[in-house]
């Protein structure tokens, strides 16, 4: 029988035991030339508890997942799709009376 994909299963229950709305997480998984690339979805409300602090726990499940592929003879690779409707990015380094005179409020 073919090989179960894995690495797919065990992201979905990585993920799902971390988020809050672990029935909107979704995972679509493409092969081509490069090896596996695995393409992660939550709900925008998870997208801290995926990320982490500084990026620690998304670094830590690209980790695992490439082991599962080493352990598999594939390279696997994480991609963490940014959701629509996702929290706008702040101006860096500007204060509100910057951008309120840039505004002319």
């Amino acid at each position: 029988m073919a090989e179960k994909y894995t690495d797919r299963e065990f992201l979905l229950y990585i993920v799902k035991s971390l988020v809050g709305y672990p029935e909107e997480v979704k995972v679509d998984r493409k092969v081509d030339e490069m090896g596996v690339l695995l393409s992660l979805k939550v709900h925008p409300e998870d997208m801290g508890q995926i990320i982490g602090r500084q990026g620690a726990t998304a670094r830590a499940i690209r980790n695992l997942v490439r082991i599962v592929g080493l352990k598999n003879h594939a390279r696997v690779n994480l991609k963490i799709e940014e959701p629509e409707g996702g929290k706008e990015t702040k101006e860096k380094g500007k204060s509100v009376e910057e951008l309120e005179k840039e505004l002319k409020l």
